[in-house]
């Protein structure tokens, strides 16, 4: 080959390579930048699932890995407050409550027995005596339905005419120490010597209560004049 020939051939190779090196150049460039970039992502990815395990396991006493499940959030319960549940007052006698005797009688106990149906309606609840019958008697024998009760009821607490000791002014009655002591002295004298015995109406009661044969029928009169109120 001649010479001019062989330098005619190394520019013409010269003018190629200045042609081709610079896209050679860029192609391995964009190679290794895709690489560089490739390793980077997959090294975040195992650096984030790294941490989301070590963030989701723990170990237990023997220092296997325990997986805690995801809490999900719950509502706060809400608590139903409940109305608390009134008792209805039990029917003590006649289809009314124990107030409700009490507020009955204390519309025919006058004078110094005012307000005193409450000791009248739960002792006679408590003994098993019919409250009218025991009011009427008291009625008729202290004369506190019509004005000024006796002299018993006021200065010895007597409602029934009882007798014993200690003395009331020297005479034959009782006296109590106070007006509830009174009738509930009354109120069991009733329940001990009567309706323990068998004796539980006017008609029963009257030989042995009074001499007067016309007793029970004013007993009678007293508890129709009671219901009536």
């Amino acid at each position: 080959m001649s010479e001019a020939k062989k330098v005619t051939g190394v520019v013409i190779f010269g003018v190629l390579l200045s042609f081709l090196l610079p896209n050679i150049i860029s192609m391995n460039t964009s190679k290794s930048l895709e690489t560089e970039n490739k390793r980077e992502t997959q090294t975040e990815t195992t650096n984030a699932t790294i941490e989301e395990v070590a963030i989701a396991t723990k170990e237990d006493e023997s220092g296997t890995p325990v997986v805690e499940q995801p809490v999900t959030p719950t509502e706060p319960v809400v608590q139903e407050t409940k109305e608390p549940e009134v008792q209805a007052e039990p029917i003590v006698y006649d289809g009314m409550t124990l107030n409700e005797l009490a507020e009955k009688l204390n519309r025919s106990l006058k004078s110094t027995l005012s307000n005193t149906g409450m000791s009248f309606a739960k002792y006679s609840v408590e003994m098993g005596i019919d409250p009218y019958l025991a009011v009427a008697i008291v009625l008729h024998e202290t004369g506190c339905n019509h004005g000024t009760c006796s002299k018993q009821v006021r200065e010895c607490y007597n409602v029934g005419g009882m007798k014993g000791g200690p003395s009331c002014n020297r005479t034959s009655y009782k006296k109590f120490n106070s007006l509830d002591d009174g009738i509930y002295s009354f109120m069991n004298n009733l329940k001990e010597n009567y309706y323990d015995k068998g004796l539980t109406t006017p008609e029963q009661m009257n030989k042995k209560y009074a001499a007067s044969k016309a007793w029970a029928g004013k007993i009678h009169h007293y508890i129709n004049k009671i219901k009536a109120t």
